[in-house]
């Protein structure tokens, strides 16, 4: 299996709207509303690009054997880095080694102290980022949705990046 991070710019844009309007992933994207149409995409990528452009990190494309299965990565939030992860449901067993890549690189490469993770109120299912080193740390209101936050340090003991 082969797995390259790609900008969202090289991505088309059909196969981004057909991810955003997926029903499954919709379930996890409380900040989502309405139908996610051509303008909607060109808006959504254009705001990920700036992320790049004022901030050093952004979120990425995932082709995995030359196929777009999700989009994620760092974006700023709280004037934290944050890492949000969407995956096509065919790939959701995906989510693992991709945290841990962006992760590495987070720690690595781009030098972060910590990142974030906020999940919805209805993600309860949290046993896996638990397991990747990441911890409770409060909760942040997001556009009036309120959302739990985790944190994982670059000096966690309990994680090998």
């Amino acid at each position: 299996m082969t797995t390259e991070f790609k900008r969202l710019t090289e991505i088309d844009k059909s196969e981004i709207i057909e991810l955003m309007n997926h029903p499954l992933v919709l379930r996890h994207l409380p900040l989502a509303s309405g139908r996610f149409g051509e303008g909607d995409c060109e808006e959504f990528v254009a705001a990920k690009e700036e992320m790049w452009k004022r901030f050093g990190y952004g979120p990425w494309a995932f082709v995995v054997d030359g196929r777009f299965v999700g989009w994620g990565g760092l974006q700023p939030e709280a004037g934290e880095a944050d890492l949000g992860l969407v995956l096509h449901p065919d790939h959701w067993g995906l989510g693992r080694p991709l945290y841990r890549e962006i992760v590495r690189l987070a720690f690595g490469e781009m030098g972060i102290e910590a990142i974030t993770v906020l999940l919805p109120r209805t993600r309860t299912r949290i046993k896996g980022l638990l397991r990747l080193g990441f911890r409770q740390d409060g909760s942040l209101n997001v556009a009036g949705v309120q959302f739990v936050r985790y944190r994982l340090a670059r000096t966690a003991t309990d994680c090998d990046w």
